[in-house]
């Protein structure tokens, strides 16, 4: 591990500032990913801006029935909180399925949304990465890339955003509030991250020394579902291969709103806009449910070892809708 400088921030405008005095420097929250990077080599920041004793933490009731949570509060303490539980579940199953209790005691909300690719090429400071070192190549477009991208990838970059909590977050409408040296912004957690393009070491739109300071639900509609589902290589704490995160509100047994994301298939959370398209005002059927997920995922573009992606996602957001059609048609019905 190189040397690098270290400043305690005890404020938002001091952190702001302290990260502009050193060109590099980082944001230190919980540290679970970042020092991870350092250690291998991957990451090698100027300084340290600690900002996990800011008031940043904690799950705030909003007018309206929205939420907002703080970007230092713990990935246990989301999971785990009543409200989010009861309006969101969706965010409380994505988080449970994402690490160990051990993690999610030390990550925080802003580091979940911040973590970054776990790619073999990347994390391996002896293979060619344009995400680690632009100009370099992407290793894993011909070697092994069986859990890399097969939406929006580009011949620069084919990895993939491994949060689980972002997927949740994007079918949410999620909003992700911002603090940085031209002051406060909020951006939709769907556009939070970015596509790869030519620039694959730009994971997010965060502009310099911008802090993710919290994550704004917005209050669940009348008779809103929802429901994260995960497909991995095993069990326990394993990254996506696939997964699906949806809410679902049905009237008169048609689809009122919908809201579909997917995990482990690209750069970004990505927010199924065509399925959705084609399911507002139809009947959630299962013809119908995979006509729409099917159209979705026509823009995928498989490699070598990763087709069987797109089966997988295609059967798991049909399971998952499906799934969610019958409890929100349960609840319309009952008295």
């Amino acid at each position: 591990m190189k040397p690098f400088a270290y400043v305690r921030a005890t404020g938002l405008d001091e952190a702001v500032a302290a990260h502009a005095r050193h060109p590099g420097a980082r944001y230190l929250g919980g540290g679970t990913n970042l020092v991870d990077l350092m250690k291998l080599g991957v990451e090698s920041p100027t300084a340290l801006v600690d900002i996990s004793r800011l008031p940043l933490d904690g799950v705030e009731e909003l007018a309206g029935g929205g939420l907002r949570i703080g970007a230092m509060t713990r990935n246990s303490d989301v999971a785990a909180h009543p409200a989010v539980r009861a309006r969101h579940p969706v965010l409380s199953q994505a988080l449970l399925a994402g690490a160990s209790g051990q993690l999610r005691n030390m990550a925080t909300t802003g580091g979940n949304l911040l973590q970054r690719t776990r790619c073999s090429y990347f994390q391996d400071v002896s293979k060619p990465c344009n995400k680690r070192e632009p100009g370099t190549g992407c290793g894993a477009r011909d070697g092994l890339h069986r859990d890399h991208a097969v939406l929006g990838q580009s011949e620069g970059c084919i990895a993939t955003h491994p949060s689980d909590m972002a997927v949740a977050l994007a079918a949410l409408g999620a909003g992700i509030e911002l603090y940085g040296g031209d002051g406060a912004r909020t951006v939709p957690a769907a556009e939070f991250h970015r596509l790869p393009g030519d620039r694959p070491e730009q994971d997010t739109v965060l502009r310099a020394g911008e802090i993710v300071t919290a994550v704004v639900l917005p209050a669940p509609g009348r008779g809103a579902v929802s429901l994260y589902r995960k497909a991995r290589d095993r069990a326990s704490y394993a990254f996506a291969l696939a997964s699906v995160a949806a809410v679902l509100e049905l009237d008169a047994g048609r689809v009122r709103r919908v809201a579909l994301a997917f995990g482990g298939l690209a750069h970004r959370p990505w927010r199924a806009t065509a399925a959705e398209a084609l399911l507002v005002g139809a009947e959630p059927t299962s013809d119908a449910l995979l006509r729409a997920v099917q159209a979705e995922l026509a823009a995928a573009r498989p490699l070598r070892d990763n087709g069987y992606k797109v089966a997988l996602a295609t059967n798991l957001a049909v399971d998952v809708l499906g799934t969610l059609a019958a409890r929100a048609d349960g609840r319309t019905r009952t008295p």
